[in-house]
């Protein structure tokens, strides 16, 4: 299984109320670091200094500072169509955050859109 499946499977078996989640990455071959650092900018992942993982990537779900679940899959995608292998883990998922989003001033209709977006 290449990392975009597993990282599907991943997202896959999430709540529905998931905001972020924090996964570690692992690379086979140590000799093709650079190559991988280069496929993962586009999700920015974190690269670790002093750990048997290489790099630390933050995903959010629908806001948030981290990367867009999207990013993230076209991030490993670049990683399995160069023939890169390595291993995902989940370190954390956090659930049932909100955005906070001032909402005084506005129309009655625009505050239930927001609150049902909030409660999917």
């Amino acid at each position: 299984m290449g990392l975009t499946d597993a990282f599907q499977e991943i997202v896959d078996s999430l709540p529905p109320d998931w905001t972020d989640l924090e996964l570690d990455l692992r690379i086979d071959d140590i000799e093709r670091y650079v190559d991988a650092a280069v496929a993962l900018v586009v999700c920015n992942a974190q690269p670790y200094s002093q750990s048997e993982w290489n790099w630390r990537i933050l995903v959010a779900h629908r806001f948030g500072h981290a990367a867009a679940v999207p990013a993230v899959r076209s991030g490993l995608t670049l990683l399995d169509d160069t023939g890169i292998t390595g291993e995902l883990v989940v370190r954390e998922v956090r659930e049932g955050r909100a955005p906070v989003e001032p909402m005084w001033g506005r129309p009655y209709t625009v505050r239930e859109q927001q609150r049902r977006i909030n409660a999917q």
